[in-house]
């Protein structure tokens, strides 16, 4: 067994078994050279013993020692910590498949170990020396553990000197760990934390085909505050350790990529990439060779010439990938890659632990059981896609089909692609997607720390295994569930956590899923790109009427606010009638009578939401929805303007304000499924820099510029970025603004009017900032215009991740932003976040609503536009005051309507089957008035 100090650093194993072997050994091989001597005058080497042992320790396969569970104490123990004892929990343990559940069940934890799982009798415990936490009946799960994270190597804030995610240095590269790089002061940990994350495989990047060693941590401050101390069951030999060689070894884990990264990073092709991995493990297999002859030499007692035992320190890593003790990683996308990596393990014989981002396994199933020794898990996202070719034909349900083909489903972070804090939320969307609840709660507990080898001690509650678990304010496969305590080796992280108020108790039971069964098999049937218009769209016209009933909520708006019609739905009979895409008659089905006028021909279509929603059309804002389909191909997208504080501006276009409407790209996946998810239209603007141009607004239906009703509004807002990683310095971009507001920057036609307007209040300023100290500026410069002017400016921040440090001066110059409903701090000018629950009470949009802000929700993902409507929700639960549904929505509504300014407000309605805007709801369809139609899913 292991020891650890007060730091939790893993030390070096127990020796005394270890010694006494070794000098049996010794004299043995001593009484050999004896004879050996005397018979053949062969002298046999001092180190003749250990190099037995190193030889017959080729053999041993990795894996916890036999007497690991009888521990009583966690070699990452932390002397002095309480023991805590947790009362009356519903405990998911990970066990039986992930489907053993225990009601009003105790845990005992000590010495960092899970000592009980059950019923614990206190008659025999002196309380007064536990920490004792009434669970009060919520869940309690194992923490939750992330296997693709590249926390501590690309750090946050994002800084030169703290990026050691990617070499490029050579394509293979196994010598390399990102253990060298890893970064204790990344401010992400706690953050990770607060969200439940309490282990994470911090990979190398994918920049190589062989990009390095990775090294699994646990994300909890030690008291020695080194990198070493973070480390959960490393190789012996990294903290020093002599290797016990009767002992099992620890698993390694490595990093490879292939596909468009190395690629990319070295100007090459898969062929190039290919035949790096090759000519490595050719490299590998040789060196393998070699120590396998020479251990069969020493074995047979032939020491004559015989020499060193050999080895390479940059490739005796991948030897052991060779020898099966190593977790191969695999950043890996298409069908050609996958195909390329399953020959790749049949020819060197090794397996594969995992495909990780792996876009199109779920196409080739049987292909991934092909590969050499048993079929990867697969490491994914739940709906992130389309943002590379490779990832262009991933689809939200690849999670199930892959389950359905019993392959290991893992949901990862590649933290900082996607702020770790929020995996559960990748659970959740795999679960909503059709993956079985058990198998969603597994993929980011027991089945990533079984596919790391590391599943005799975390990923499950259990007697034995390591102390970290999570106790949540609602079920965890609820939308917003929230931590109310995290303890990590026993230890709790949260002094004084601060919980969501809104839950329910309804939110403690499992959500109940729609069914996406025809989706999944659409899917398949099309190969990852499954038509995503509207199945049928009922055409405006006098005898064409939709029925929708079973409807429990409906909001509309009304004179700038969104309202509920909630005393029109007080029985089971609630209706709504659309004609010719109007609403024209909500109530009780009598009521409504007149209106449903059965026609000769069947025009009357009834549609039952089951209890459902209606709710107003979404708008989206933040992201390139509309400039682009695929954001990393330069062909399949509008491109940058020019900045014209930083490069030359071509002649032609010198003075003239860059309009989005004529770059606008229609029919893109990624409109299409955000339409099918209730966001009926989006504001993009143009970007490039400084000055960004002027946005427009327009249908994710339409299916071109010319359709009726594309475009909804060409000139929406004047668009201009100020930030501390632009090329200029902040107060140059500031000294160009104040120019261009007040007239006097050598600027012609467009510009010079489009500025004039935005001082005047004629059309939105809307400034993508993120600090603090630049939204002031922003604040001062407003007023000194609107001074000099005599008139108000319409000013809006975008991004306005420090916002809330300024909110009542926001509320007071009548200045509204636009905010993301998860902020991270990925840069220094976004690095004071307002985290919310459990670290804080309050958030960013909790704390500018209370000082009277007007705000709005912005995503900036293309592919996690469809998202917004369980954004608004998440809103909702997170406040910690009174917050219902109709303002919630607003802030996907009426304030981005009221923000930009729109002339003419959406009045497009969707309609959910199932209730409420959570996991439980699925959108059945779109009632469009300005068309006339409704469009059915």
């Amino acid at each position: 067994m292991d020891k650890a100090p007060a730091s939790g650093r893993p030390l070096q194993p127990q020796r005394r078994g270890f010694l006494a072997l070794l000098a049996l050994a010794v004299l043995s091989y001593s009484l050999t050279s004896t004879f050996l001597l005397s018979s053949n005058s062969v002298q046999v080497p001092l180190n003749a013993a250990t190099t037995i042992a190193q030889c017959r320790a080729l053999s041993l396969t990795p894996g916890p020692p036999k007497d690991f569970y009888s521990r009583t104490t966690s070699d990452r123990f932390v002397p002095g910590t309480k023991p805590t004892l947790i009362r009356n929990a519903t405990v998911w343990t990970g066990g039986d498949d992930g489907k053993e559940i225990l009601t009003a069940a105790d845990v005992l934890i000590d010495k960092g170990i899970i000592q009980s799982v059950g019923k614990v009798d206190i008659s025999r415990l002196k309380l007064e020396d536990y920490v004792v936490v009434d669970a009060k009946g919520a869940w309690l799960t194992p923490g939750i553990v992330d296997m693709h994270s590249h926390l501590g190597v690309g750090s946050s804030p994002h800084l030169s000197g703290a990026s050691d995610t990617n070499s490029h240095k050579g394509l293979a590269q196994p010598w390399l760990r990102s253990l060298d790089g890893l970064n204790t002061h990344d401010e992400a940990y706690r953050l990770s934390l607060s969200g439940g994350v309490t282990t994470a495989n911090i990979l190398p990047g994918s920049a190589n085909a062989i990009g390095g060693q990775a090294f699994v941590i646990k994300l909890r401050p030690t008291p020695e505050r080194s990198s070493n101390a973070m480390l959960l069951e490393p190789p012996f030999t990294v903290n020093g350790s002599e290797v016990d060689p009767f002992a099992k070894p620890r698993w390694r884990q490595m990093k490879h990529a292939c596909g468009e990264n190395p690629s990319r990073a070295y100007s090459g092709t898969r062929m190039d990439t290919t035949w790096a991995f090759r000519q490595a493990y050719d490299t590998a297999r040789t060196l393998r060779d070699k120590q396998d002859a020479y251990c069969a030499r020493a074995l047979d007692g032939d020491w004559a010439g015989l020499g060193e035992f050999p080895n390479d320190l940059q490739y005796e890593a991948l030897v052991d990938v060779l020898r099966g003790r190593v977790k191969v990683h695999n950043h890996c996308y298409e069908t050609v890659d996958l195909s390329n990596q399953v020959r790749l393990t049949q020819e060197f014989k090794f397996p594969i632990a995992a495909f990780h981002h792996a876009h199109e396994t779920y196409l080739v199933p049987d292909l991934l059981k092909q590969a050499y020794g048993h079929p990867p898990a697969i490491a994914m996202f739940a709906a992130h896609a389309r943002y590379k070719r490779e990832a262009y034909r991933g689809s939200e349900f690849a999670a199930k089909i892959l389950a359905d083909n019993r392959l290991d489903v893992v949901m990862k972070s590649d933290h900082s692609v996607l702020d770790s804090r929020y995996l559960l939320f990748e659970a959740q969307q795999a679960h909503y997607y059709g993956l079985p609840w058990n198998l969603a709660l597994a993929s980011i507990t027991t089945t990533p720390s079984r596919v790391m080898g590391l599943g005799h001690r975390i990923g499950q509650i259990a007697k034995g295994f390591d102390a970290d678990v999570v106790l949540w304010d609602s079920h965890p496969l609820h939308l917003a569930a929230t931590p109310t305590q995290v303890i990590v080796d026993g230890i709790h992280q949260f002094d004084d956590p601060h919980t969501s108020p809104n839950k329910n108790l309804g939110m403690q039971k499992l959500p109940e899923t729609p069914d996406f069964s025809e989706e999944a098999k659409l899917a398949l049937e099309y190969e990852g790109l499954p038509p995503l218009e509207p199945k049928e769209t009922l055409v405006a016209t006098n005898k064409t009427v939709v029925v929708f009933t079973g409807i429990g909520e409906m909001y509309v708006k009304r004179d700038g606010h969104v309202v509920e019609l909630a005393s029109r739905f007080d029985g089971p009979d609630s209706v709504a009638v659309v004609k010719e895409g109007r609403t024209v008659c909500v109530g009780l089905h009598d009521e409504c009578a007149l209106w449903i006028t059965e026609e000769e021909n069947g025009s009357v279509r009834y549609v039952d939401l089951q209890h459902g929603s209606i709710w107003p059309g979404l708008v989206s804002y933040g992201s390139a929805l509309g400039l682009t389909h695929i954001p990393g191909e330069a062909s399949t997208k509008d491109g940058s303007t020019f900045d014209p504080l930083t490069g030359s501006v071509p002649n032609l276009v010198d003075g003239t304000l860059i309009r989005a409407v004529d770059g606008l790209l229609f029919s893109s996946r990624d409109a299409l499924i955000a339409y099918r998810s209730g966001i009926t239209s989006a504001i993009v603007a143009p970007s490039g820099g400084f000055l960004d141009g002027l946005s427009v607004a327009f249908s994710t239906s339409a299916p071109h510029k010319l359709a009726f009703g594309a475009v909804l509004q060409d000139i929406v807002a004047l668009h201009v970025t100020i930030s501390l990683g632009g090329k200029a310095s902040v107060s140059t971009q500031i000294a160009a603004l104040r120019g261009l507001l007040f007239g006097e920057a050598d600027v012609e036609r467009e510009v010079k009017k489009g500025f004039e307007g935005a001082a005047r209040g004629k059309i939105p300023l809307v400034v993508a900032a993120e600090s603090a100290d630049t939204i002031a500026t922003l604040v001062l410069l407003k007023k000194e215009i609107e001074t000099a002017k005599g008139s108000t400016m319409r000013l809006v921040i975008s991004g306005a991740t420090e916002a809330h440090l300024l909110a009542e001066e926001l509320g007071k110059e009548n200045i509204g932003v636009l905010v993301r409903q998860r902020p991270y701090p990925s840069s220094w000018e976004k690095r004071r976040v307002l985290p919310g629950p459990p670290i804080s009470a309050k958030t960013a949009i909790s704390t500018l609503l209370e000082h009277n802000v007007t705000v709005g929700l912005m995503s900036d993902d293309p592919s996690l536009v469809r998202n917004l409507r369980f954004d608004t929700t998440w809103a909702a639960f997170q406040w910690d005051g009174a917050i219902d549904r109709a303002k919630s929505l607003e802030l996907a509504t009426t304030n981005v309507e009221k923000l930009f300014g729109l002339e003419h407000s959406n009045e497009d309605l969707f309609a959910s089957v199932g209730p409420g805007g959570g996991f439980q709801s699925k959108v059945a369809a779109v009632i469009s008035p300005s068309r006339g139609v409704v469009d059915l899913f």
